[in-house]
């Protein structure tokens, strides 16, 4: 028995058209080969409908997607904010007079420390001017020698007047060239 040729068959898969159609089957090595995408109402898997809205969860990672509670601001890693802080006049007579956690002035205990720092912070409201008005010697662990102002970091010098950095040998040119000054 002759085998029978199949002339006609269905593609199930889109195919060019129009004028892209005509180029696809000049240049194609075979013309009659699928393009390999499928045709959606036939292969559409889940078929449109097929799950219920209702039955689908939205994945939701908390506290990360709580909008209210996670502003940008604070999950933006790529830009760290500086952190102000500030010392207003209560806070520095206080530290003046009490002094910190780290280095305390007086040894606070009980109901007597409170007391104290209750009054220092008291004090403070009215400023520093009036602090210093009442307690005369109160800034003078805090100030230096012939009482002046503690000088910014990094300008600190030694006692006898020279900067507190050296340059090992290595790190500089040695005493091959004389170090002038510009005028």
């Amino acid at each position: 028995m002759a085998s029978k040729k199949v002339t006609n068959f269905t593609k199930y898969t889109l195919q060019p058209k129009g004028f892209y159609g005509l180029i696809n089957r000049f240049l194609a090595i075979d013309p009659n080969r699928s393009s390999g995408i499928p045709l959606n109402p036939t292969y559409r898997n889940p078929p449109p409908g097929a799950n219920d809205p209702l039955t689908y969860d939205d994945p939701v990672t908390l506290p990360a997607a709580d909008i209210a509670e996670n502003p940008y601001w604070k999950r933006d890693v790529r830009r760290r904010y500086p952190q102000v802080s500030t010392v207003t006049q209560a806070d520095a007579v206080a530290l003046l007079e009490v002094g910190s956690v780290a280095n305390p002035k007086q040894e606070l205990i009980g109901e007597a420390g409170s007391k104290q720092l209750v009054a220092a912070q008291e004090a403070g409201t009215q400023g520093l001017s009036v602090a210093f008005e009442k307690n005369t010697g109160l800034a003078k662990d805090v100030l230096g020698p012939g009482g002046m102002p503690p000088l910014p970091s990094g300008l600190h010098l030694s006692g006898d007047g020279k900067r507190r950095y050296h340059l090992e040998e290595d790190q500089s040119y040695g005493g091959k060239y004389p170090c002038r000054s510009w005028s």
